[in-house]
């Protein structure tokens, strides 16, 4: 451009007219003239462009305004523009730039990272259209214990005001335990008119095995008048909002303060989190009003008129947690009868067996007969290990227990009696005490076999005239050959008589030695406390997050050690060959 406008210039100056130049150059006469007046001001470089920037913007923002909307989204990168006007509004900024503002000032200083937005599926939006109509309900995962042991959350939340009603963490997602914190919600808050779950097993047993039954949050909804809606299968989006309350919760709580000391303290701590999200968080979907301030509970005591309540057993109640207790069936415990729980070791008590030969106890544990016992009464003696179920005197059932000491002490609190000792033998050893570990040593004979006990054990015939040292750990036998495990077997001899075996003596190290063709991995501890092998994952715990430990391959187990510390052992229920020896997790990588 600069030389056109020259070429025009000098035609000019040559004594061409001027109206001849503008019409060859196609420009006004008055372009002509500016050209010739920059040229003669300028030079050559009086030609070029000039910025057509105002000289004056006074609508501009101020520096200051600018730099503290910066300093806002660095603090809080969560922060979008429509929250960061919100933030200045409440600092007392006036007047407050709009959102559109915001946003150019975050993408001229670099704070936006752009993506192309490729929005595959419309979803419609929906709400109800008053607090209290319609709760959304589901379970979470990833509250993580410094024990290594992983909790849920139950969480349910009010549809039109975003107002979290439930957030409890619970030690086991039980049907039991999911009632409980919905019982205590609307003991807080008022029954609401429905609610919407998805279709876990707590909420519905629409697809239960092999026919389809009323699961205890199903009763609780029949008997207290509340519509329970269910999502379609693969569903998530339908409950939305509490599945993106799942999201917050994980990313600006859960991510950051790693593994809590006990439930206490992971309960206390979300406790605080919630009572910020309800109370003092503003919600862009409310208009940037919080939760809190939308949400209007109807108490239980107001709404129990209108709420059917089995007739209380033994006492009337007042309070509104206890007009709300009497609707949920036996299975939750009951604070009106007090028992000392350090005194049962054992219950017993009788229950009648289903039509389908179904037996239901506490913790989620089913008991399975057949179905021509459907009808028959059952005598039960359950502890924490082991429940022996007996039907007219005859023990027809000895299975191992899922029971705790609190689900003992429901029981009792249902009618149960305390038992005295174990009547038939355990369905699990005792791991409280102390396994008794012993090694003999013995030569395999030509036909690879040993005597223990005063009976022949086969050995191996290729270990033949060799000495070898038999460890007994536990329920298996190990067959150690030059310092090297060789074989890995059930044990012949029962613990209570492995100190009678001839030779028997101590063991003479602490960790059992390698197999001769074991093989040795290295993994590095995932963040969830967990080891890939072979296509397993193998939970090793939550302290030992990232630690790099050896993984020994033996013939019928998987052995982690952290150094010469052996920190767990899982079973091998198959042969599938290892192609990553040394290979680590991909966080180590």
């Amino acid at each position: 451009m600069a030389e056109h406008r020259y070429r025009a210039v000098l035609q000019m100056l040559d004594g061409a007219p001027v109206a001849e130049v503008a019409r060859r150059f196609g420009v006004s006469r008055q372009s002509i003239y500016t050209w010739v007046e920059r040229y003669h001001a300028g030079g050559l470089g009086g030609l070029v462009d000039k910025s057509r920037r105002p000289h004056t913007s006074p609508q501009q923002v101020a520096a200051e305004v600018e730099a503290l909307v910066c300093e806002l989204r660095r603090t809080y990168p969560r922060w979008g523009p429509r929250r960061i006007v919100y933030e200045l509004g409440q600092r007392g900024l006036k007047p407050v730039p709009g959102r559109s503002t915001v946003h150019r000032i975050l993408a001229r200083n670099g704070l936006i990272n752009h993506q192309e937005q490729n929005h595959r599926r419309v979803y419609r939006r929906w709400q109800r259209d008053a607090p209290m109509q319609l709760w959304q309900l589901d379970l979470m995962s990833g509250v993580f214990l410094a024990s290594g042991r992983e909790c849920k959350l139950v969480t349910g939340i009010d549809d039109h005001s975003r107002f979290i009603v439930i957030a409890k963490v619970v030690a086991e997602p039980s049907g039991r335990a999911v009632c409980t914190a919905f019982a205590e919600a609307m003991a807080t808050y008022g029954v609401p008119s429905e609610v919407l779950t998805d279709n876990g097993k707590q909420f519905t047993g629409r697809y239960t095995k092999p026919f389809p039954a009323e699961v205890l949050f199903e009763r609780i909804c029949r008997e207290n008048g509340i519509t329970a809606r269910l999502t379609k299968p693969r569903s998530p989006t339908t409950t939305g909002k509490i599945e993106r309350f799942h999201k917050s919760l994980r990313r600006e709580l859960l991510d950051h303060v790693g593994t809590f000391a006990d439930q206490g303290t992971a309960q206390a701590a979300i406790d605080a989190w919630v009572y910020g999200y309800n109370h003092k968080r503003p919600h862009q979907a409310l208009q940037m009003a919080t939760p809190a301030s939308t949400f209007r509970p109807t108490q239980a005591k107001d709404q129990t008129h209108g709420v059917h309540l089995p007739e209380p057993a033994n006492e009337p109640t007042s309070t509104a947690a206890e007009l709300l207790a009497p609707q949920l069936p036996s299975l939750l415990p009951s604070p009106r009868l007090p028992v000392d729980e350090s005194h049962i070791r054992a219950v017993e008590f009788e229950a009648v067996i289903s039509p389908i030969g179904r037996l239901c106890l506490p913790n989620n544990q089913q008991l399975k007969f057949p179905a021509a016992l459907g009808g028959r009464t059952a005598t039960i003696w359950a502890d924490e290990r082991s429940i022996h179920v007996f039907i007219d005197g005859d023990l027809t059932r000895t299975r191992p227990s899922k029971l705790t000491p609190a689900d003992l002490k429901v029981l009792v609190q249902r009618g149960g009696r305390i038992a005295g000792p174990e009547p038939a033998a355990s369905a699990l050893v005792d791991e409280t005490q102390p396994a008794l570990v012993v090694e003999v040593d013995r030569l395999i004979n030509r036909d690879g076999d040993v005597g223990l006990a005063g009976q022949k054990v086969k050995i191996a015939h290729h270990l033949a005239g060799q000495a070898a040292t038999l460890r007994f750990d536990g329920q298996m036998m190990h067959v150690i050959v030059d310092g090297r495990v060789v074989k890995t077997m059930p044990a012949p001899v029962l613990p209570e008589e492995r100190s009678q075996i001839s030779g028997a003596r101590s063991p003479r190290t602490l960790v059992i030695p390698p197999s001769a063709q074991a093989l040795r991995a290295r993994r590095k501890v995932n963040t969830d406390g967990r080891i890939m092998i072979e296509g397993k994952r193998l939970r090793i715990g939550t302290p030992h997050v990232g630690k790099i430990v050896t993984v020994i391959l033996e013939d019928t187990c998987y052995r982690v050690l952290d150094g010469e510390t052996e920190l767990s052992t899982h079973p091998r229920t198959d042969d599938k060959p290892t192609t990553r020896v040394r290979a680590l997790n991909r966080t180590e990588q």
